[in-house]
């Protein structure tokens, strides 16, 4: 008993050796202080006008129109200029009241044009980009959907959440309005510097010596921008994954009085977030306001050799005013270029982290011909000399030379101390990891030759902690066969003795459950399961201690509805209490990875020394709660 006590006592052996082996996530769970192996640091990085340009394809017709309008908008706004000549050369300067009101009419038909122009621009451009943030959460969501379980237990939920809510939006507001107004920004610098080039050739090469002084500054102090912006939003995920944890937690972290703590940890990481935005947002000011200084600087010291000029006879007034005009439309555009290139360098930040998650290798792929079953599935499983290790443990199995048949119909108990490789073997069988050595076939067909997705629907799983999605009694039932009717359900429910409690809710099965099932009790949540399963109806039961929260008389109440499940379909049962595997037709003891012995109870019990002890265990344990 002392074997099998010491084996009991150490539970999660098994489940850390797991977490320590699922490895494929890993790189993306540590990706605070740098880039993703295999890229370089900046320069290897997708730049993020690029991948979007990818998004924006298919509404190529809108991104023309806007781009259109976009010129049509810039256009006026320089042709504004020469009105202003007119309107102090022609205007102001003459005698004539008829001039005048020309003059201020065509101010007043061109600002309609780029009025018109603008507001074409902004609904396109801000359409595109809450679009393409859809389409990016969809593409990333869809991707994510292929990867098997095993990525995500290094990558927290509130990471992913991050990236998806925040990293987006930064990518919605670079496509619907930052990159709407470098564009038109860079039409104005371009057209300014023409027209200025018109009225003031000497102007205008003063101007162009400034240029060098403006570019300096966006180029060095947005390199930084980008890089403090990838930790900024790093920071943000970390708070994020611990928000999410500590309130799905809510019942652990209050019994056990953690509030204070859980506020200390919070707080360091909202500092931690703002020590990580406090230099990205002082670089940002420095670079815009050096921007500013530098460009309005420039346009002073024009303006004084254009005013000389103007007293010199050389240049008119009108002349003057146009020049200035164009001049402060190129510096509020240059200034405007860099401030969006901050914003650009922040989406970029964004678009390595989604990429990271885009580029996560599905680490079960689909077989390129897959083999079809022929049907019906009769659930006959073979393993066959099945070893398996995680990658993170080197040559350390957790599965090792596992070999044994499963008839169909036939009742098969997986019983052994805890980290005995039973749970990783339900796993194997619905390829959510791949066998280093050994296969593994049913109805004679190895599983790596089906579709993953296929090869799962052979299977109703009832794991021993029920899962419940926060929708209502109805669509978790039905999560099991999602075109099942109403009376389906409420039948599997029947069987499952569940419909007595599910009734007694005032909203019935259109009864919201809360998150996680918080409305349920433990037995509650397990019956909801095992309607599930009950309406999947599949020709393969995983049973993981699927009674496990249930008092004694729900506990008898669904094994006779489990029973029931179990006639002429292929059940294999991970179960620790003696009561659950007494009736299998054989048990199949595991220890350490490996299959020691196979048998009836009757049988164990008089030739397996680690399955009578382990019998006697928990005979024990079972004891208080039999019949007198």
């Amino acid at each position: 008993m002392a074997k099998v006590s010491q084996h009991l006592t150490s539970s999660q052996s098994g489940a850390a050796a797991e977490a320590a082996g699922r490895n494929p996530a890993a790189r993306l769970a540590d990706t605070g202080s740098g880039p993703t192996p295999g890229r370089g640091k900046d320069a290897g990085y997708k730049s993020v006008l690029p991948w979007i340009a990818g998004f924006l394809a298919p509404y190529k017709l809108k991104v023309l129109a806007a781009v259109v309008f976009l010129f049509i908008g810039s256009l006026a706004w320089l042709s504004l200029g020469q009105g202003v000549r007119l309107l102090v050369d022609e205007g102001f300067g003459g005698d004539s009241g008829a001039r005048l009101a020309r003059s201020i009419f065509l101010l007043l038909g061109i600002t309609a044009v780029s009025a018109g122009a603008v507001f074409c621009r902004f609904y396109l451009m801000s359409w595109l980009g809450e679009r393409i943030s859809a389409d990016i959460r969809i593409k990333v969501y869809n991707h994510l959907l292929t990867l098997s379980p095993t990525f995500y237990a290094n990558l927290r939920t509130g990471e992913v959440i991050s990236r998806f809510t925040a990293d987006t939006t930064l990518l919605q507001t670079v496509v619907g309005s930052s990159l709407s107004m470098a564009l038109r920004s860079g039409v104005t610098v371009l057209g300014g510097l023409v027209m200025m080039g018109v009225t003031s050739v000497k102007m205008t090469l003063l101007v162009l010596l400034a240029v060098p002084l403006v570019l300096g500054p966006v180029s060095f102090f947005g390199r930084k921008v980008r890089r403090l912006a990838r930790q900024s939003q790093d920071r943000v995920a970390d708070l994020g994954a611990y928000v999410d944890e500590s309130l799905h937690e809510i019942h652990t972290v209050q019994s056990y009085g953690h509030e204070a703590e859980d506020r200390r940890h919070f707080g360091v990481r909202v500092e931690e977030v703002m020590s990580a935005a406090k230099a990205r947002i002082g670089y940002r000011a420095v670079l815009i306001s050096s921007v500013m200084f530098l460009s309005i600087g420039a346009m002073a010291l024009v303006t004084w050799v254009g005013a000389l000029d103007v007293m010199a006879g050389s240049m008119t007034g009108g002349e003057l005013t146009a020049f200035m005009f164009y001049a402060v439309l190129v510096a509020g555009a240059v200034a405007t270029i860099g401030e969006v290139i901050g914003d650009i360098q922040r989406a970029s930040g964004a678009t390595e982290r989604l990429l990271e998650l885009l580029e996560a290798p599905v680490d079960i792929p689909a077989p390129a011909r897959p083999k079809a079953l022929a049907a019906p599935v009769r659930g006959e499983l073979k393993l066959t000399d099945l070893h398996f290790a995680y990658p993170s443990q080197g040559t350390q199995a957790v599965i090792s030379g596992v070999e044994f048949r499963v008839s169909p119909g036939e009742r098969v108990a997986l019983v052994g101390p805890s980290g005995a490789g039973k749970s990783t073997l339900f796993q194997l069988l619905q390829r959510f990891y791949v066998p280093s050595q050994g296969s593994i076939s049913l109805d004679g067909i190895d599983i790596a030759d089906l579709a993953p997705a296929v090869l799962r629907q052979q299977f109703a799983l009832v794991p021993q902690e029920a899962v419940i999605f926060a929708t209502s009694v109805l669509e978790n039932v039905r999560y099991g066969r999602i075109d099942a009717s109403e009376q389906e359900v409420i039948q599997a429910c029947i069987a499952a003795r569940a419909h007595e409690f599910i009734s007694e809710f005032s909203e019935g099965y259109q009864t919201y459950l809360g998150e996680r099932g918080v409305r349920l009790s433990g037995g509650q949540k397990q019956r909801i399961a095992i309607a599930r399963a009950i309406l999947a109806d599949r020709p393969i039961l995983l049973l993981d201690e699927a009674t496990s929260a249930l008092d004694a008389i729900s506990e008898q109440k669904v094994k006779q509805a489990l029973d029931s499940l179990m006639q002429n379909k292929t059940t294999l049962i991970i179960a620790h209490r003696l009561s659950t595997v007494v009736n299998a037709d054989r048990i199949l003891v595991f220890d350490k990875g490996h299959l020691v012995a196979s048998g009836t109870h009757e049988q164990l019990m008089s030739s397996n020394d680690l399955y009578r002890e382990f019998a006697s265990l928990q005979l024990l344990t079972e004891a208080p709660s039999s019949p007198a």
